[in-house]
């Protein structure tokens, strides 16, 4: 079972073939799809599931914490099943791929108290840009 699914039945979430379909297409590495993206692949395990629904639940679990919304550069949003591993994200400046990056150390310490201005952090956003290696070797 998944990460995102364990966590959901951990908390009791009502788990309809549909919910349990859009959480199984959200499990793995580096998983940053669109709306759009989910229902397609959800349609190939659920062909009935609805666009509505997808986009009603992508909007639940967002809410419920356990899937992050990733916005880059205008392009459509992402939905991140990593929501409880800390972790920055590496995106592609041509075709907009997204990759995690999992840093050793935290990143609040590389900013000096000074330069916090008498914020209290609650959390550190970093994206890195560049090209990804298959828009490397197209160029």
């Amino acid at each position: 079972m998944s990460d995102l699914l364990e966590r959901l039945r951990g908390r009791g979430w009502r788990l309809t073939a549909q919910r349990r379909v859009v959480a199984e297409v959200l499990d793995g590495d580096h998983v940053h799809y669109t709306a759009d993206e989910v229902h397609a692949k959800a349609t190939e395990r659920l062909p009935e599931i609805s666009r509505a629904t997808v986009y009603n639940t992508l909007g639940e679990l967002v809410s419920l914490g356990e899937v992050l919304e990733v916005s880059t550069d205008g392009r459509a949003k992402r939905y991140d099943p990593n929501a409880h591993h800390d972790h920055q994200h590496l995106v592609c400046s041509r075709c907009g791929t997204i990759r995690d990056v999992h840093l050793d150390s935290d990143p609040l310490a590389a900013l000096p108290v000074p330069e916090r201005f008498g914020f209290q952090v609650s959390e550190v956003s970093v994206t890195y840009r560049g090209i990804c290696p298959n828009c490397h070797s197209h160029s």
